[in-house]
This record gives structure tokens, sequence and C-alpha cells, in this order.
């Protein structure tokens, strides 16, 4: 919003807001002010929502598989792996976890862990560092559980394997997983909390 921004509908929105108007002059300060709070909140809201909208028209949506989902100690950021297609890992961050935004977003994750779904990826410069970025999330939409290539599943269970080739290839053999073809997620699910060492 710039400064000839009319913002009698945020001044509406906010009078409703606050209910009617009192009769009582001492009423009608104090339900005044309320109105200027209420709406001079909408009217930040409004730039958020902008801005958020701005990031999300300039992102690249990709598809991808949720892999896992972790706070890096040294920013308190959330760290989102994710597995694409290529089977390449690609690693992204959220906003840090003491923002309520971060927070939302680690969340909204942590859900969606085992999952395919389209990442909006936006770089963001890095601070003290000159021509860096650092690649964050705007946005995750669930694209469900569905099946892995056959070698993304692979590079899945390497990761979750702690990039240990043989017990990845071991765990994969034990679970009887075909050599070739897709694998679902619910057939790979079980083989990865097992190298993860989690309660089955």
């Amino acid at each position: 919003m710039d400064a000839v921004t009319d913002y009698t509908a945020l001044v509406a929105a906010a009078a409703h807001a606050a209910g009617p108007a009192p009769t009582s002059p001492s009423g009608e300060a104090d339900w005044l002010s309320r109105v200027q709070h209420l709406a001079t909140e909408l009217a930040f809201t409004a730039r958020q929502v902008e801005q958020a909208v701005q990031i999300l028209d300039a992102s690249r949506p990709f598809a991808a598989f949720l892999e896992r989902v972790e706070i890096e100690e040294s920013s308190r950021r959330g760290l989102l792996t994710l597995r694409p297609d290529s089977g390449v890992a690609e690693t992204i961050r959220t906003e840090q976890d003491t923002t309520l935004s971060g927070r939302a977003m680690i969340e909204r994750a942590r859900e969606l862990e085992g999952r395919w779904v389209l990442v909006y990826r936006y770089n963001q410069p890095k601070s003290g560092g000159k021509f860096e970025n650092v690649r964050m999330v705007a946005r995750l939409l669930d694209l469900g559980e569905g099946t892995l290539a056959n070698q993304v599943a692979r590079q899945v269970l390497i990761g979750d394997a702690g990039g240990d080739e043989q017990r990845a290839a071991a765990a994969w053999k034990e679970a009887g997983l075909p050599l070739s073809g897709s694998i679902p997620v619910a057939d790979l699910e079980p083989v990865r909390r097992k190298l993860r060492g989690e309660q089955l």
C-alpha cells in the first residue's frame, strides 16, 4: 500500500469487528481507539499478505518427495530434505522456529513427511555473504503418497541409512522390494523406519 491508499474499507472492517459504537462520550473514545488499532493491524496484515503473494509469484514450484524435516541448530531454521524425480536430494530451509511463520511451516512440513509435495521455493540473500543465497520454502502443497521411481527409492533409503549404501541395499533385499519398477511409498515406509531405528 502506498501513501495515497484509501483505507476506508479497512476502517469499515475494523469498525464492524469492534462492534456497535457506544453512546456515551467516554465509551466512544475507547471504541474509536479500538477501531484505529484494529484498522492498523488489518493494514499490517494486508502488507504481509501482499509480500507473501509476491514471493509465491516469483517462486519456482517443483514436485518432490519430502524425505525428512530437521531443525538446523546454528540457525534454528527448519531443514527439509527433498527428493525430486532426479533422485538427487535437495535441501531447503524455513524461517526460524522462533517466528510464527517459521513454526507454522515446520509443523506443516512434518505433517507431510513421507509424501509427495509441490514445493514453492525462493532464494533469500545470505546474511554477510556476497552473491550467496539460501534456498527457502514459501509454501508446500500435498500431492499424496503415490509411488517413487526405483532409483529415487534407493536414494531415499541410503539417506535413511546415513549414507551407508550396503546397509540400505541389505534392508532393500530383506524387505523383498523389487529390483525394477516403481515402489509404493506405503511399501517403503516400514523399511525407512527400520533403518532410522524407529519403533515399527
